[in-house]
């Protein structure tokens, strides 16, 4: 039952037809990240690269390109993981369904790895230098693996029931780090192995690292689950997949996965860092070069005919949004459980994941109150926002299923029409300042901070959102073409920002006070200012990458008359969200025209990838 290893996974993609072999030789800088993400635009199938520049290691790419696919490779596991939901979710239920209790069990079972004394991955050793050298971006600061599987183990605790397994970017070449001998590892804020971290730095020891790349792909899923704080990943990896994952234990060294298809070995010196970055990453934009851990490489080994999985991340969507679909079939059931109250929760990966969540909640703690308004839905988004990787949400909208019971989460137009039509600017807004942020999120205040805001709408509907530009709508000088983007939506084009990082721009306090109470744009709740109006007005995608990525609650909200009253912030008229480009943010992906034309040619009619891109 599941794929023991990625050759078995490859050979049996092949065998149904969805994967396919490129033998043309294809270079590993630009070229081959140009050919993945073409590949995963039109929906195609996963890719095994076999003649790749300057390696000699076979990549795959595109292996988790499509939700479908992804179901299949997980196809022996997923009911039995539906019904241990369903069971967590509902303990009566094994009462009406006695079989389950033994299916459950069996599943139970995969969940402890086994101990073996070797593996495939010690076969053989190699060196840094000769691994594929892959970069995505054009300024990347040098070749990354990006489906790095990183495993660590408690210093304090050591052994697999309290290790971690999360895929932490790690750059291979490039910066100052020595060749051959270091590499970077880039782990972001609320991540598992910062707790080992942090318990080295107590006891004044380095603690060791085993850097995976590939073996079964249940391995992969499981670096990226939100799994439970005390959950080894290790263990989700061998339900998902069907078998207890063997693991190659040594008195004082990290666990290694015997079915691996490589492992770099290698130590940490929890006082040390060297910069990392920048890389193109998937909000759209570089994450730039900042200090981060480096391990030192002991030792780099590779099982025989290994096969060597990357992605390349960017502007959603991309492949990881296929991770972030299949994360929410397995785990979305669980969340009235986890979060008394809350219906659904969606990351909107269009926004790049944790600048956007949207959620569903009840309203229940004054049911005879004539007049509803958000009360216990404040209570319910404060816990979402202390819910592992959903705290480092920027926006959060929430609202009472009980104003709408069909509403869909996953439909973003009238899910704001929904907010829009209930929201009262002078109430309903709930700022958290100087807190934490995503590591990659540069609109806040610094690396790691940043602020929050909550908009929680419950009860009648309170207005009529317009569809059309008022003809009477002024603008002040130097803003200008007004688009609407969905009923109750305007886009404006603003002139260029000049704000200092941290501080309130003045250009929008005018913005906002050139209008009275009756002024038409009052009509529009939600108002943005963006660069380009038209691009932001386009399509939803467009709307929602560019307002919530580009801005910080706390330093790029404003309103039509607003006001603070005892240190809560609203306004009587229109919303205003600055989402102009800033000059502290990061840099906008943009691809090398050079490389694109080489690959178009590839693809053209006679080319050797004629039919796949």
């Amino acid at each position: 039952m599941g794929y023991r290893n990625l050759a078995s996974a490859v050979r049996d993609l092949e065998k149904s037809g969805d994967l396919v072999r490129i033998d043309c030789e294809i270079d590993p800088n630009l070229e081959i990240g140009i050919v993945q993400r073409r590949v995963y635009q039109s929906g195609g199938p996963a890719l095994l690269f076999t003649n790749v520049r300057g390696c000699a290691f076979p990549l795959l790419g595109n292996l988790f390109g499509t939700l479908d696919r992804t179901r299949f490779l997980f196809r022996d596991t997923l009911e039995r993981i539906h019904r241990m939901v369903a069971v967590k979710n509902d303990p009566a239920s094994l009462l009406r369904n006695p079989l389950g209790v033994f299916d459950a069990a069996r599943g139970g079972l995969s969940f402890l790895p086994r101990t073996v004394s070797s593996g495939p991955v010690l076969a053989h050793q190699t060196s840094i230098d000769r691994l594929p050298q892959v970069k995505s971006w054009p300024l990347d600061g040098g070749a990354f693996i990006t489906l790095p599987i990183v495993y660590s183990e408690s210093p304090e605790r050591p052994g697999w029931r309290a290790s971690n397994l999360g895929m932490y970017r790690v750059q291979l070449t490039g910066n100052r780090y020595e060749p051959n001998r270091e590499v970077g590892l880039h782990y972001q804020i609320h991540r598992g192995i910062g707790v080992h971290h942090a318990e080295a730095l107590e006891r004044g020891v380095p603690f060791r690292v085993n850097i995976f790349v590939g073996g079964p792909p249940s391995l992969t899923v499981a670096a990226v689950m939100p799994l439970p704080e005390g959950m080894p990943e290790l263990a989700f990896a061998g339900l998902l997949g069907g078998h207890r994952i063997p693991l190659i234990q040594k008195r004082g060294e990290p666990a290694i996965v015997a079915e691996a298809d490589f492992c770099i070995t290698g130590t940490v010196d929890p006082k040390r860092t060297l910069p990392e970055g920048p890389f193109g990453d998937h909000l759209g934009y570089y994450s730039l070069a900042h200090d981060f851990p480096v391990l030192k490489v002991e030792k780099v080994t590779h099982r025989p005919g290994a096969i060597w999985p990357f992605t390349t991340v960017g502007r959603p969507p991309q492949e990881d949004t296929s991770f972030g679909a299949f994360i929410h079939e397995l785990t979305g059931d669980l969340i009235p459980s986890v979060l008394p109250g809350v219906r659904a929760v969606h990351a909107v990966d269009a926004a790049g994941v944790h600048p956007l969540l949207l959620a569903m909640g009840s309203e229940r703690y004054l049911p005879y109150e004539p007049q509803r308004q958000p009360r216990e839905l404040l209570t319910q988004a404060n816990a979402i926002l202390g819910q592992g990787q959903l705290s480092l949400a920027k926006y959060l909208f929430i609202a009472a299923q009980e104003d709408a019971p069909a509403l869909d989460l996953h439909e973003i137009e009238p899910f704001f029409r929904h907010i829009l039509e209930r929201a009262d600017w002078r109430r309903d807004l709930h700022f958290q300042t100087r807190t934490t942020i995503d590591t990659l999120d540069y609109t806040g205040t610094g690396l790691n901070e940043g602020s929050k805001v909550v908009v929680a709408a419950a009860g009648p509907k309170r207005r009529e959102l317009p569809t059309q530009i008022p003809g009477d709508l002024r603008l002040p000088d130097g803003f200008g073409a007004p688009r609407v983007v969905l009923p109750g939506i305007l886009a404006v084009e603003g002139p260029p920002a000049a704000a200092p990082r941290g501080e309130n721009d003045p250009v929008m306090g005018d913005f906002c006070s050139f209008f009275g109470k009756d002024d038409p744009i009052n009509a529009f709740p939600l108002v943005v200012v963006a660069d380009d109006s038209e691009f932001t007005a386009r399509n939803i995608d467009n709307f929602v990458w560019v307002t919530f990525t580009r801005s910080d609650p706390a330093g790029d909200i404003y309103g039509v008359g607003e006001s603070m009253t005892a240190k809560h912030w609203g306004c009587t008229g229109a919303l205003v969200i600055d989402a102009r480009r800033k000059p502290h943010h990061a840099p906008a992906l943009e691809v090398d025209p050079a490389a694109e034309k080489r690959i178009d040619a590839l693809g053209a009619p006679g080319g050797p990838l004629h039919g796949i891109i």
